[in-house]
C-alpha cells in the first residue's frame, strides 16, 4: 500500500532551493501599510474636499474595473508559473468578449460565460501549441495571437450580429444581466457612514460599501479565484509540479514530471481566465460586445501580475490600484485626479525619507525633487486636463512597475526554450 501523495513527495521536484523572491511583508505589516495609505488618502480628502476619491460609488466602480484586469493577471500568473510568457492575454480577452456576447444574447448570460471562457481557452491552446510544441519565441507568439484575435473578431462580428435587433458590424445585441446583489442593511449603513465625511472611518466605510453594493455574481467568482489559485499552486502536488516547470523543467522531467502536459494545462487555464475577464467586459460591465472594449486591459493585467511579484495576493492589490485609477475617468475625473496629485506628492516625500534612512541618498534626492514638482503642480492648478485623466491608469502602471522593479523575481525558467529530454 503506497503512502498518500503530498506536496513534499520525494517523487516530485523540490522547490526548497528555489531562489527567494525577496523580503515579503507579513500579513500584519501589510495591513498596517494599507491602513497607512488609506489614512493618508483620508487626509488628502479632508484637505482638498474631493470626497469622491473614497465614496461608495467610486469604490464600487473601481471594483468593477479591477475584475477584468485581475482575471487577466491571474491568467498571466498561471502561464508564467509554468514557464510560458503570455503576452497574448489581450487577444484571449478579446476572444472572451466576442464568444461571451455571441453565446449570451442567443442562449442566456451564463451560457455566454461558459462559451467566452472556452473562447479564451482556445487562444491559450493555440499559444501552447506554438510555444511549447514548436518552441516559437513566446513574445512573438503572444503578439501574433493578439493580432489574430482582433482580426478574427472583426471579421466574425458582422456575420454574427448584423440582422439581429441591436446588432451591427461592431456591436452585438444586448445580453441579459447575470444579476447583482446588495447586502441589505449593511450597504445602506456603510453609505450613510461614508457620507458623514469623518476622518478614516468614513473612508473605510466607502471601501467596504463598494464591496457590498451592486456586486455581480461573476465578481464573486473572480474574487474567489484569487485564494483558489494560491491554494492550488502553493498547497497541492499539482501546483508544485506546475511551478517546478517554471523554475527548472529539466530537473522536473528527471523526477518524472510530464513538463509538456503541465505547460499545456497552465497556458490553457491562463487563456480561460483571460477569456473570463473578456466575458466580464461584454456581459457585466457592458451588456454587449463592442469592438475595442478591452482597451489594453490584458497588458495592464500583465503589469498587475508583475507588480504582484507573480503572487495572487500582490496581483489583487495591483489590479485594485489600476482599477481605482481607471475609475477616475468615470466619476469626477478632473477633481479627483487633481486631489491625487497631492497624495502622490506626499507618497514621494515619504519614499524619499525612507530611501534616506536606508542611506540611498541619490535616489532619495531624485525622489524628493520629483515630489516637489508634483506638489508645485498641485498648488499651481485647480484642475488637470482631461487628457491627463484619461492617461492616469497607464501612467500609474508605468510608475508602479518602475518603483517595484528592484524587488521582483520571475520564475527562473520563465520564457526559456525547453525541449523534452534536453537534460539527458
Amino acid at each position: 500500500m503506497t503512502a498518500p501523495t503530498t506536496a513534499t513527495d520525494v517523487n516530485q521536484p523540490s522547490l526548497e532551493h528555489a531562489p527567494k523572491t525577496g523580503r515579503r511583508l507579513s500579513l500584519p505589516v501589510l495591513m498596517l501599510v494599507i491602513a497607512g495609505a488609506l489614512a493618508l488618502t483620508s487626509i488628502v480628502r479632508l484637505i482638498t474636499g474631493a470626497d469622491g476619491i473614497t465614496n461608495v460609488s467610486q469604490m464600487s466602480t473601481a471594483l468593477q474595473l479591477a475584475v477584468p484586469i485581475g482575471l487577466a493577471g491571474l491568467g498571466g500568473l498561471w502561464a508564467e508559473r509554468a514557464g510560458v510568457v503570455n503576452i497574448g492575454l489581450e487577444g484571449m480577452m478579446i476572444l472572451g468578449t466576442w464568444f461571451g456576447a455571441w453565446a449570451g444574447f442567443q442562449w442566456g448570460p451564463w451560457t455566454g460565460v461558459l462559451v467566452g471562457l472556452l473562447g479564451g481557452c482556445l487562444g491559450g491552446l493555440l499559444h501552447a501549441i506554438v510555444t511549447v510544441t514548436f518552441n516559437v519565441n513566446h513574445i512573438v507568439s503572444g503578439v501574433a495571437i493578439n493580432i489574430l484575435a482582433l482580426g478574427a473578431t472583426r471579421y466574425l462580428a458582422p456575420l454574427a450580429f448584423e440582422g439581429h435587433q441591436g446588432g451591427s458590424a461592431k456591436q452585438s445585441p444586448a445580453v441579459e444581466s447575470l444579476g447583482h446583489f446588495t447586502v441589505p442593511g449593511m450597504s445602506d449603513w456603510l453609505t450613510d457612514l461614508n457620507a458623514k465625511g469623518w476622518f478614516f472611518i468614513s473612508d473605510i466605510a466607502g471601501l467596504l460599501g463598494g464591496l457590498v453594493t451592486d456586486v455581480s455574481w461573476l465578481t464573486l467568482i473572480a474574487i474567489a479565484l484569487i485564494p483558489g489559485t494560491w491554494w492550488i499552486l502553493w498547497r497541492t502536488p499539482f501546483g508544485l509540479r506546475l511551478r517546478s516547470c517554471g523554475e527548472n523543467p529539466v530537473a522536473a522531467e528527471s523526477l518524472g514530471v510530464n513538463v509538456y502536459k503541465y505547460k499545456y494545462l497552465a497556458v490553457i487555464i491562463s487563456g480561460g481566465l483571460a477569456g473570463l475577464g473578456g466575458v466580464f467586459l461584454s456581459i457585466v460591465a457592458n451588456p454587449f460586445y463592442l469592438e475595442g472594449q478591452t482597451s489594453g486591459r490584458g497588458y495592464i493585467g500583465l503589469a498587475a501580475m508583475i507588480f504582484g511579484n507573480w503572487m495572487p495576493g500582490g496581483l489583487a492589490i495591483g489590479a485594485g490600484l489600476f482599477g481605482y485609477t481607471d475609475s477616475l475617468n468615470l466619476r469626477g475625473g478632473s477633481t479627483n485626479v487633481h486631489a491625487l496629485l497631492l497624495l502622490g506628492a506626499l507618497l514621494l516625500v515619504i519614499g524619499a525619507i525612507w530611501l534616506a534612512i536606508r542611506k540611498k541618498y541619490v535616489q532619495a534626492a531624485v525622489t524628493l525633487v520629483v515630489g516637489a514638482l508634483v506638489l508645485a503642480w498641485y498648488a499651481g492648478t485647480n484642475e488637470v486636463p482631461s487628457q491627463v485623466v484619461a492617461a492616469t491608469p497607464y501612467v500609474v502602471t508605468l510608475v508602479v512597475l518602475a518603483l517595484s522593479a528592484q524587488r521582483l523575481r520571475m520564475p527562473k525558467a520563465d520564457g526559456m526554450p525547453y525541449r523534452k529530454g534536453q537534460g539527458k
